[in-house]
């Protein structure tokens, strides 16, 4: 037992002498507290963002795959459309006659549904997307987007429905907004299995790769941006629960901000009843909505020597100036083009630094600048539904 005890005691000695010397390495050499080490900084996840909407790319997100275009008419005696609700952004751009058209952006083919109708091809369009290189899905085009189709040797994505008449089927029997049957040219729908089988048919290469999004959208990993308006004419008021645009005489868009959804809430002049709809999507019957909306001003005039057709050319090499609206509110940005193979980018008004919009569902549209005392916003509670007198000058369209 008292050979133990001796045993314990030695022991003891021992470890107390090491710590004295310094054995934790731990102990500082003045007697202070001990050392704390570095936790290292964890990895921030990668910046992988959806292509149109800036979100996050969920798990089927269609990795690798071209965007895809599709050309919908506006007339309002086709109205309403089927698809648009389900598209990632929305072109609307005047054509010939005052009229506009539409141009959805889908990042999933597979994923579109029955989508249309589907109208001819346009230059306006057709450059603010070329850098994509997305699938391009029309029927018909007009003679200088046959120009465009040629120069930049885009046949193999462009998915024109003259050319195989199996992209697209007709309902022949449907009845627009009014209840009356529409002509046939007006009853042309398409959708990702008819766009895939297409694609398949005609080998078509449907494979690319973004290292960039369409905008320079807010980081989703942080908070989106709130508008200031800053830089609004005048310190107008940046309250934009009405967004009213003007694209020619007949034809008009007007967005209402929605608080409870964070959403803008679309609807089109009807120049036959002398008021606004909602636009709809007969898919599902839900109106269109939009987080972002993107009005840019441009000169905008017939083509010389296309009079005749009033085909409309779009001035985008210049850039000009525009308007950003998201949460309710306003501001006034600049944008730039240039060329047909640069991209469409939105700068800071004063200094022409990029401009991050938030992400999200986008309307864009270019708006002739003759039609800016037209454009209006204000807020929603004071917001007036102008009545005027119906006019009767739809344009007859023309798919050459």
């Amino acid at each position: 037992m008292k050979r133990l005890l001796c045993i314990l005691l030695a022991l003891t000695m021992s470890v107390s002498l090491f710590t004295a010397c310094g054995g934790d390495e731990t102990t500082t050499s003045g007697g202070g507290e001990p050392a704390v080490e570095a936790t290292p900084e964890p990895t921030p996840e990668p910046y992988e963002a959806n292509v149109l909407t800036g979100y996050e790319k969920d798990a089927d997100y269609p990795e690798g795959q071209r965007i895809t275009a599709v050309m919908v008419n506006n007339i309002q005696t086709c109205r309403p459309q089927r698809g648009l609700s389900a598209a990632d952004m929305l072109f609307e751009i005047k054509v010939e006659g005052g009229i506009t058209r539409f141009m959805a952006l889908f990042t999933d083919y597979n994923n579109i549904p029955d989508i249309g109708p589907i109208r001819s091809a346009r230059d306006q369009f057709f450059r603010l997307v070329l850098p994509w290189q997305p699938l391009y899905v029309h029927i018909g085009q007009s003679v200088v987007q046959k120009e465009y189709i040629t120069n930049y040797n885009y046949d193999e994505w462009n998915l024109e429905g003259n050319f195989d008449g199996k992209l697209y089927y007709r309902n022949r029997d449907r009845v627009n907004w009014a209840g009356n049957h529409v002509d046939t040219e007006h009853t042309a729908y398409t959708n990702g299995q008819l766009i895939a089988e297409y694609l398949e048919r005609h080998d078509v290469d449907d494979r690319r790769m973004y290292n960039s999004t369409f905008f320079d959208f807010v980081d989703y990993r942080e908070p989106a941006k709130e508008l200031t308006g800053e830089h609004l004419e005048g310190g107008a008021s940046a309250d934009a629960g009405r967004v009213t645009i003007r694209h020619s005489q007949s034809y008009r868009t007007q967005f209402d901000y929605d608080s409870s959804l964070g959403q803008y809430a679309m609807a089109q002049w009807y120049y036959s009843k002398g008021s606004y709809m909602d636009t709809i999507d007969e898919n599902n019957g839900q109106q269109l909505m939009f987080d972002n909306l993107l009005i840019l001003f441009t000169d905008i005039h017939t083509y010389p020597g296309h009079e005749a057709k009033d085909l409309q050319y779009a001035e985008y090499s210049w850039g000009g100036v525009g308007y950003y609206c998201y949460g309710g509110r306003i501001e006034r940005i600049r944008w730039q083009k240039g060329t047909p193979l640069d991209t469409l980018r939105i700068v800071d008004f004063e200094t022409e630094e990029p401009f991050e919009i938030n992400c999200g569902k986008t309307y864009v549209t270019v708006v002739d600048e003759d039609e800016i005392p037209g454009f209006s916003w204000e807020p929603l509670e004071t917001a007036q539904d102008v009545q005027e007198a119906p006019t009767t000058n739809d344009f007859v369209e023309s798919d050459d």
